[in-house]
């Protein structure tokens, strides 16, 4: 690929499709690559648009200016191998383009949310406290064993943890954890996110296989919940696999909604 990166060019057209479509188009963990080293990635990208693609990852995002022009079919057609799209929105416009070139929809992301302004139930009498570095080890071990199934999450290694733990928001009070009786190994933890002063997130709740069925999750959430409504925002919002009916469960319970538009959905086709 060509270096550096385009990230000033990128970041435009993905903060115009931003305030256009209410959804940033690019994750987390590709903004994390991109400002890295971004070894591996291949960039095509002009004023009005851009297509990155990474292994069997295709992000491709067009300015809303230029939209209506063929441009994203033309980008897509240049690009070969990606075997994967995210469509951060379910845009129907990106559910048509994935039909024109064989993709199916195969994996669907929700936003859930919920108004700090209703009551919170009070926090349960588990053991929660701040996390401490000294305890990074033991995050990535229940990590790994808690999302061992997971794409994304389940593969933060110590390289990523600490990209993770540079970026502005990161605050070491906000990720909880909770121990063994000993102190010696983490049963759980809920990362939490504060994006602005009115918005904050359910960034990550992990809980080790060995300590599930405790009551842990919901623990932690709730706790995280607390911590988050103490910073004054007025909105935290959630993502979570839309089959997985158990986690969603247990948001709703804490007062958690989905509404249809707040939907990430995956796209894949056969190589």
């Amino acid at each position: 690929m060509n270096h550096p990166v385009p990230l000033d060019r990128i970041r435009a057209v993905s903060d115009a499709a931003a305030a256009v479509d209410g959804v940033e188009p690019l994750d987390e963990g590709t903004w994390l690559a991109l400002r890295g080293d971004a070894e591996g990635w291949t960039v095509t990208a002009t004023d009005v648009g851009f297509a990155l693609t990474h292994g069997e990852d295709l992000h491709l995002v067009i300015h809303p200016d230029a939209r209506g022009r063929g441009l994203a079919g033309g980008l897509v057609s240049q690009v070969a191998g990606p075997s994967q799209a995210w469509s951060h929105g379910d845009h129907p416009a990106a559910a048509a383009l994935a039909a024109r070139f064989g993709y199916e929809r195969v994996r669907d992301l929700w936003v859930m949310r919920r108004p700090t302004s209703d009551p919170l139930p009070p926090p349960t009498d588990v053991p929660i406290r701040a996390w401490t570095p000294a305890e990074t080890d033991e995050l990535l071990r229940v990590n790994a064993a808690a999302f061992a199934h997971h794409p994304e999450q389940g593969a933060m290694d110590h390289a990523n943890l600490a990209a993770r733990m540079a970026e502005p928001w990161f605050d070491p009070a906000g990720l909880l954890v909770a121990m063994s009786d000993d102190g010696e190994r983490m049963l759980g933890f809920h990362w939490t996110k504060q994006h602005s002063a009115d918005l904050g997130e359910v960034y990550v709740v992990g809980i080790a296989p060995e300590a599930q069925g405790r009551g842990l999750g919901r623990a932690l959430t709730l706790a995280g919940l607390h911590h988050l409504a103490g910073l004054g925002v007025a909105e935290v919002l959630l993502y979570v696999e839309a089959d997985n009916h158990a986690a969603r469960a247990t948001y709703s319970k804490l007062g958690f909604t989905h509404a249809d538009a707040d939907t990430h959905v995956m796209y894949r086709r056969e190589a």
